[in-house]
């Protein structure tokens, strides 16, 4: 299995052709005769609500640099989906949430990023739950608080996936 498609056979090494399986194109070793799946990367991220107004990230690594989101970022292998969210908040944002305070919001399949995809879990919390004061961590370059009007205007930029998720955060707590 990959996060990307696969130009070259995991195992073996030898390069790979797109076939048609299971009425998908997918990645084949004609070498190993075996199908190089793709699946998505998980996610996890946290909408901090204040009142009416979002805690976002401006991203300060790839993907999507200069861009604002939800602080979120990849599952690591060991963990439930809510502790990611919470880690990753922290680490972005250094504001800290007991993750059986977080409420799920969604769980979508982002478009891909090069090739990549990734299944994004969100959760949301309100700011009262919540430890610490926002400061940019680790990917982030800024972190601040947006209301909805906000997440359109074209002093920012945002992840395509952001606008939606501001509501359905707001919704949620």
């Amino acid at each position: 299995m990959t996060v990307r498609p696969a130009d070259y056979c995991p195992d073996c090494g030898s390069a790979t052709t797109a076939r048609e399986i299971e009425e998908r194109e997918r990645r084949y070793c004609p070498s190993c005769e075996r199908v190089i799946w793709q699946n998505p990367a998980p996610c996890a991220a946290v909408a901090v609500v204040d009142g009416e107004s979002v805690l976002l990230v401006e991203r300060a690594v790839p993907p999507g640099v200069g861009e604002w989101t939800i602080p979120g970022g990849h599952m690591e292998v060991d963990e439930q989906p809510e502790v990611a969210a919470a880690r990753e908040l922290r680490e972005e944002t250094g504001v800290g949430v007991d993750p059986s305070a977080l409420s799920l919001v969604d769980a979508e399949l982002l478009a891909p990023f090069r090739g990549k995809r990734a299944v994004s879990i969100v959760y949301a919390v309100s700011f009262a739950e919540t430890e610490g004061t926002p400061t940019a961590g680790s990917d982030a370059a800024d972190v601040r608080f947006f209301a909805p009007r906000e997440v359109g205007e074209e002093a920012f930029s945002f992840r395509p996936h952001v606008p939606d998720r501001v509501e359905r955060a707001l919704d949620a707590v």
